[in-house]
């Protein structure tokens, strides 16, 4: 398709300004909404200041775009999730049905099919019920995906939706396997919750380990994430894609990892010991992107073990202060 201008929703995360980079790299024109946070190089975007919550803002925005992007979301914040993420998304695609723009790309994520919350025996793949786990984000994402579809078949709006495993980049990997950074964290799902009370202890005295998150058995769970140039891959796929019109994606990276198994290696690659750490109540998952290899030539390049030495690097290269 013909893309002169994209308008971005969410442009200050860490997939919004790689976005705005690609954009501009493809010599097309941002339309960025400004609201809080700080975006990097927006000085060769159009660029309105204002909030997902006002339809006026996201209209200024929208209007003139070719093509629409949504990454606009909350976490696990009850006071804000619905504003932005539910009532955000329903205004960019209102915005859109009335530009009668030519896609609209909106970036959902793994939490809409379960993802380790449930069983899944199989290999998750677009057909997967939309099944959202406990918490406002998967929540959120539902509901989401479910709008834009909708959208797609009242108003016959061009959508894509692009549906990411959980996006890792720079040092993200070394601080998911930290025993230190992983206790009780907000999000339910990202690390181990409560521990046994000799693992605190080690928690307490900060002393680190490469954590292999095992189930009730003493199993090693296996699962799927995906790096940010992966996803960025995926994107400029999809971008100006006819074929990615009224379809959804999943994208992940080559393969799922098996927590031990990369444990190992970075205890190899650090020196730090391993400990296992009992999580009950998860099950293993697998993300089957054969519909973007076939249909829009996907291919991942980043599987766990390249991620990890690229996080090593780039810890090496950004001490921690």
């Amino acid at each position: 398709m013909d893309v002169r201008s994209v308008a971005i929703f969410g442009g200050s995360g860490k997939l919004g300004q790689r976005i705005i980079d690609l954009v501009h790299e493809r010599g097309v024109i941002a339309r960025v909404l400004v609201h809080r946070m700080p975006i990097e190089k927006v000085e060769d975007a159009y660029t309105v200041y204002g909030s997902i919550t006002d339809p006026e803002a996201v209209g200024m925005v929208v209007e003139h775009a070719d093509v629409v992007v949504s990454l606009a979301t909350m976490k696990e914040d009850p006071e804000t999730f619905f504003d932005v993420s539910i009532r955000g998304t329903f205004n960019v695609l209102e915005a859109c049905r009335n530009a009668a723009v030519k896609q609209m790309i909106l970036f959902s994520g793994d939490a809409a099919q379960g993802i380790w919350f449930y069983p899944q025996p199989w290999p998750i793949n677009e057909g997967h019920a939309l099944t959202a786990y406990p918490g406002y984000y998967a929540f959120s994402k539902v509901i989401e995906e479910t709008m834009a579809s909708q959208y797609a078949i009242q108003y016959d709006l061009p959508i894509t939706i692009l549906r990411s495993s959980w996006v890792f980049q720079n040092d993200d990997l070394l601080s998911h396997f930290s025993l230190l950074d992983n206790v009780n964290p907000a999000e339910p799902g990202h690390g181990f919750g409560r521990v046994a009370d000799d693992i605190m202890q080690l928690v307490e005295q900060g002393q680190e380990r490469v954590a292999v998150q095992v189930d009730d058995n003493g199993d090693p769970y296996h699962r799927h994430i995906v790096h940010i140039d992966d996803v960025m891959q995926a994107f400029g796929l999809m971008l100006g894609n006819p074929t990615a019109l009224y379809e959804d994606f999943n994208i992940a990276s080559p393969a799922a990892f098996e927590y031990r198994v990369a444990g190992d290696y970075l205890s190899e690659k650090t020196g730090t010991p391993t400990i296992d750490i009992p999580c009950p109540g998860y099950h293993s998952f697998e993300i089957d992107t054969t519909k973007a290899k076939s249909m829009l030539g996907y291919r991942p390049r980043n599987d766990i073990f390249t991620m990890i030495d690229r996080a090593l690097q780039w810890r090496e290269q950004n001490p921690r202060g």
